[in-house]
């Protein structure tokens, strides 16, 4: 039995699968390496990994992650063979993971539109090239933060129309103070901002609304996607933002002449199939 790890910022989806597919799916917080110390991965994953587990009959575990590349990704696999322990244990980038998720063997372009955004051209075994993401803060276009920060500054300098912001301040009653704090001093700043991305989908038939996300996706496209071989290849995609907002996603890309093929929610799923098959080979 093998352990297919899908981690995000927010959260991480554990699945267990033998030769016949899942036998077992949990989720558990967010793991990601550069926002979390060696101590508080080793705490989230004997409290709420371990314990739902049967270790005994562990033979692989294949962790995909955010934040997952260099020496923050062998911290994690050192903790990982620490507290769950496995014959083998790797770890790679969510982007690897998306690319084997959404391509299989198959070369295309993959991309990540969850509460942060990546990129990369997949030859069909490796990422040949990857747009440096750059994170919430220099980068993360058309992400779930990216959304909820270009939001949130309207609504505090009183860019809102009314047909949006008497609704979300009625739902969610911020002061700037609030928001600051939340932004600049309290931890995980882009799971916060990436909070409001479900209002906005709400309220997406409002012209506002339909703009701003329109217009995030055109950076994410521009400033990400049209710096690969788009022609020649379909773009595919991953992630809770790609998946709700897909009809705008799909505008906006054959706007610039771009083919978007399959959008997933999360790859977990196709991830355990792609493993499970090689289990059977």
């Amino acid at each position: 039995m093998i352990l297919i790890a899908d981690s995000g910022s927010t959260k991480t989806e554990w699945l267990l699968v033998g030769k016949e597919g899942v036998e077992r799916s949990f989720r558990t917080a967010g793991l990601n390496p550069y926002l979390l110390s060696e101590d508080e991965i080793r705490r989230l994953l004997t409290r709420e990994v371990l314990v739902e587990l049967p270790v005994e009959s562990m033979t692989e575990l294949f962790f995909y992650g955010a934040g997952c590349v260099g020496r923050p990704a062998e911290m994690l696999c050192a903790q990982l063979r620490r507290v769950i322990g496995a014959d083998t244990v790797e770890v790679h980038s969510d982007l690897l993971g998306a690319a084997r998720a959404l391509c299989g063997d198959a070369p295309g372009i993959v991309a990540i539109l969850g509460t942060g955004s990546n990129s990369g051209l997949y030859d069909g075994r490796t990422l040949t090239r990857s747009v440096p993401s750059l994170g919430y803060l220099l980068g993360d276009e058309g992400s779930g933060s990216d959304l909820g920060k270009h939001f949130l500054s309207d609504a505090m300098k009183d860019l809102l129309p009314e047909s949006v912001a008497n609704p979300f301040f009625d739902r969610y009653p911020l002061s700037q103070g609030e928001l600051l704090e939340s932004v600049y001093r309290r931890p995980f700043p882009n799971r916060f901002m990436a909070r409001f991305a479900p209002f906005l989908h709400e309220h997406l038939d409002d012209d506002y609304v339909r703009q701003l996300v329109a217009g995030r996706f055109e950076a994410f496209f521009r400033r990400n996607i049209l710096a690969y071989p788009y022609t020649q290849f379909p773009v595919h995609f991953v992630g809770s933002v790609a998946y709700y907002f897909a009809e705008v996603l799909r505008e906006v890309a054959r706007s610039l002449s771009v083919e978007v093929a399959t959008i997933l929610p999360s790859p977990g799923e196709a991830l355990a199939r792609y493993h499970a098959q090689r289990m059977t080979e």
